[in-house]
């Protein structure tokens, strides 16, 4: 498809008001477009009034219920008067555990947000986006692809999230529409300095199982306009950091031997075990 030009288009984000989703809003804005931003937190209106009165509107709403994921999109329209592009930003990581000591709970509420919540967050867009020929944003991770052990409920759902944005590029494509899937590896956010960074066993096992380069931190801005050029291009994908494209390409070849490696290897398997003593049974 042509270039896709983002000045007077509106877009939808959600997760708007955490460290990717206000990157991408101020991305999106001095780029020409307005912006409605859906978050759980309660001043969500708020922040969105901070960043722009006049380009940036913002709803208090989970992705977790429809209905308030409708309600936020007729006010968008209300306010902007269609919606062009959605982004589906709102996600969660949980807790590091291995998943036979993960308590239930915790990955109903991983799959809750990460796969129902992106679901919502289509669905309540579809119309508009069909109607105007614009584009679904599916923010997805190298864990879609890379083993998730020590976190297998979020690489099950940004695994869940690739083949959503698989089958809507195709689907889409008959009503001018498109979709784009963008896969990031650890970026400084409040998930990653929480799920991550205050984790000394997780961190430990993903610097264990990549190499250093692939695990540079990418800042939030940086993904941000890796997204905006993504929209502005309909590319199906980005990655970044774009070193790891090769694994991406190359998984159904490398994978199996990375897999096999990690099995056997004293250190993963001692470090596994540290998240499992952890654990209440």
């Amino acid at each position: 498809m042509t270039a896709y030009e983002l000045a007077g288009k509106v877009v939808l984000i959600t997760g708007g008001t955490g460290g990717l989703g206000s990157a991408t809003t101020r991305a999106l804005l001095s780029r020409g477009a307005r912006v409605g931003i859906v978050d759980l937190h309660p001043h969500t209106p708020e922040l969105a009034e901070r960043i722009s009165p006049s380009g940036v509107v913002g709803f208090t709403a989970d992705v977790c219920d429809r209905d308030a994921l409708d309600d936020a999109v007729a006010h968008i329209c209300e306010r902007f008067g269609r919606v062009d592009v959605v982004i589906a930003n709102a996600g969660i990581m949980g807790r590091g555990s291995t998943f036979r000591t993960m308590p239930a709970p915790a990955i109903e509420k991983v799959l809750a947000v990460n796969v129902n919540g992106v679901i919502n967050t289509v669905n309540a867009a579809m119309k508009q986006i069909v109607e105007n020929q614009g584009q679904v944003v599916l923010i997805s991770s190298v864990f879609a692809f890379a083993n998730g052990m020590g976190a297998i409920p979020y690489a099950m759902s940004k695994a869940a999230v690739e083949q959503l944005g698989r089958g809507l590029r195709v689907e889409l494509a008959q009503h001018g529409a498109s979709a784009t899937t963008a896969y990031f590896a650890l970026i400084q956010t409040d998930m990653i300095r929480n799920g991550v960074d205050e984790d000394p066993t997780i961190a430990k096992l993903l610097s264990s199982t990549a190499p250093r380069p692939l695990l540079k931190r990418l800042k939030p801005d940086e993904a941000a306009q890796a997204i905006a050029r993504a929209i502005e291009q309909r590319s199906p994908r980005v990655i970044r950091p774009t070193r790891w494209t090769p694994l991406s390409v190359l998984r159904g070849v490398i994978n199996p031997v990375l897999d096999a490696r990690l099995a056997r290897d004293l250190k993963v398997r001692a470090l596994l075990g540290e998240l499992e003593g952890r654990a209440v049974l």
